[in-house]
């Protein structure tokens, strides 16, 4: 009966040691290759359910050049218009426009003004960050919300190890805010799916003017089924314009990694004693956080890869450094989607591979017209990727 005392006793200590260390080394559990230490635990409410993942992907396309990407024979180009004073020049018409493929100018096939409605793909990184606040994310994604029209829809979708798609397409406001205030965070950053998912998946099904905000320190390091290459290509193939919010995790991600690992007390500990555990009971150990995701090399990559993203679909990147900030980047996002306008061709050869260039203009004087200058053919079919 004492030796049962004696081990239930010791069970408690293991237990009770074996939290307070992972407490204070900022985990749960221990941290695998497929975790990064800028994470901290979940919260206990129940996960989303995650998005089917995607199959591999492999691609040829160079990351360089400014360059879209189209799988069907419409090519749609998102276009600004602005006076010598930066102003969006808003009621044009598409007789106000003329677009050319290399040279020769191309009948205007598909036209859409400012005042079409926009889909809208809110994609949020929920790894940790001690920037940002769980509550300041959603109540900043929520003002966003506010601030579009309200024909505007708008899909919800979060990622850490896994994808979840929290809210399709809808202009219901009362649907947005609840997927908006489910988001949690939890550990792993499987960035290169969640765009992948959302491009493939999602984006490429939905017809009319299309943008894709992507809040993330922009370092993965879960994926396994999309890259950076995948996600660069993709961006090109489609009419969707990207913001990425950029935020910085590598303060925080280097003050965990540089953080000494602390040891487990001699009687807790299996190889302290002779001839291993001295208790019929296995002994829980800490993990020590995997370096993936935390150099200084890794973030700049993840810089240009925001960046790449934004500049090759007509949008733009921002850094994100308090609430305030990011509440000012969002409603100026907001404002810019009410200033685009898409005008779409079809190119008269659509051989796969082949590079065109274009140039709007419009019959205004004084005005700057911002578009891409390029197009790619791509292969067809491309939504099979993402199952």
């Amino acid at each position: 009966m004492k030796i049962v005392k004696i081990i239930a006793f010791c069970l408690v200590i293991v237990g009770i040691a074996a939290r307070d260390i992972v407490a204070q080394s900022g985990r749960e559990r221990p941290v695998s290759t497929r975790e990064k230490p800028n994470q901290r635990p979940s919260e206990s409410s129940p996960s989303p359910t995650p998005l089917p993942t995607a199959e591999p992907i492999n691609s040829s396309v160079d990351d360089g050049g400014d360059v879209i990407r189209v799988d069907t024979q419409l090519v749609t180009v998102p276009v600004r218009v602005m006076d010598k004073k930066g102003n969006f020049v808003s009621g044009l018409t598409k007789e106000n426009f003329k677009i050319f493929e290399d040279g020769i100018e191309k009948e205007i096939a598909f036209f859409a003004n400012e005042q079409k409605p926009f889909t809208v793909a809110l994609v949020l990184d929920m790894s940790y960050s001690s920037t940002f606040k769980i509550g300041e994310i959603q109540t900043a994604a929520i003002a966003f919300i506010g601030q579009l029209r309200p024909d505007d829809k708008v899909m919800v979708i979060s990622f850490d190890q896994e994808v979840h798609m929290l809210c399709e397409a809808t202009n219901d406001r009362k649907a947005i805010y609840r997927a908006i205030k489910s988001t949690k965070v939890a550990t792993g950053t499987s960035l290169y799916e969640a765009v992948d998912l959302t491009i493939n998946k999602r984006m490429r099904r939905i017809a009319g003017r299309k943008a894709i905000i992507l809040f993330t320190d922009g370092v993965d390091t879960t994926s396994m089924r999309a890259s950076r290459g995948n996600n660069l290509s993709d961006a090109m193939e489609v009419d969707s314009i990207i913001y990425s919010i950029r935020y910085d995790t590598f303060a925080d991600v280097q003050n965990m990694k540089n953080k000494a690992a602390i040891p487990l007390p001699p009687i807790l500990n299996p190889t302290s004693k002779p001839g291993g555990n001295p208790f019929p009971f296995p002994v829980p150990t800490v993990g020590q956080p995997s370096n993936k995701g935390t150099t200084a090399e890794e973030y700049e990559a993840a810089r240009e890869y925001l960046e790449k993203l934004a500049d090759r679909t007509s949008g733009r990147m921002h850094l994100a450094s308090s609430p305030e900030n990011l509440a000012e980047i969002y409603a100026k996002i907001a404002s810019e989607l009410r200033e685009f306008y898409s005008l779409g061709i079809y190119p008269d050869d659509v051989k796969v591979g082949k590079v065109r260039k274009i140039k709007v203009k419009v019959d205004q004087p004084n005005m700057a017209v911002r578009a891409r200058d390029t197009y790619f053919v791509g292969k067809k079919d491309k939504s099979k990727r993402a199952k």
